[in-house]
């Protein structure tokens, strides 16, 4: 017996815009590029939104191609913290934007979303950094060994989340 996500409760949306802002606080351009492919590829409905924009082809490469440099910065040594002003700027701005853009898909409130979505990329870059940062000492192995680990969560976790549509 399967779950019926086509009658999706608004906790569940709601819980999933939280959810993608976490995505925005391991990786805070991975987000914005499965939610524009989600958009782009119908998975989500955001064609009534003012988020329509999401689903464009210009949004799918631009954001794509933001995630993967990144994805590559993200492993360079001079990289600033996730937990640094720019960063969580940014966690913030694109948890707040993914939150939304899920909310919208379900005629919910895109605003609730936005605090949501935000709300979990701030809480997403504290908990990833906090993650990663024990991971590497506790298994005694490499910074990138574990970057590339939270890369796959971010990226599938982002894909598992807009999938649900």
């Amino acid at each position: 017996m399967g779950v019926d996500f086509t009658a999706m409760n608004t906790t569940s949306v709601l819980a999933l815009a939280f959810a993608i802002g976490l995505i925005c606080g391991l990786r805070s351009l991975t987000g914005p590029a499965v939610a524009s492919l989600a958009a782009h590829w119908k998975w989500m409905d955001l064609q009534h939104s003012a988020l329509s924009f999401l689903g464009s082809t210009a949004a799918v490469f631009i954001s794509s191609a933001a995630a993967l440099i990144e994805i590559v910065v993200d492993k360079l040594p001079n990289t600033p913290r996730r937990t640094e002003a720019l960063g969580l700027i940014a966690r913030l701005l694109f948890g707040g934007l993914c939150g939304a853009a899920i909310c919208a898909a379900r005629d919910q409130s895109m605003v609730i979303g936005a605090v949501l979505g935000g709300a979990g990329g701030l809480i997403g870059a504290f908990a990833g950094y906090q993650a990663r940062t024990r991971l590497v000492r506790a298994l005694g192995v490499p910074d990138v060994v574990i970057a590339l680990v939270e890369d796959a969560v971010a990226i599938g976790g982002g894909f598992l989340i807009v999938s649900r549509f």
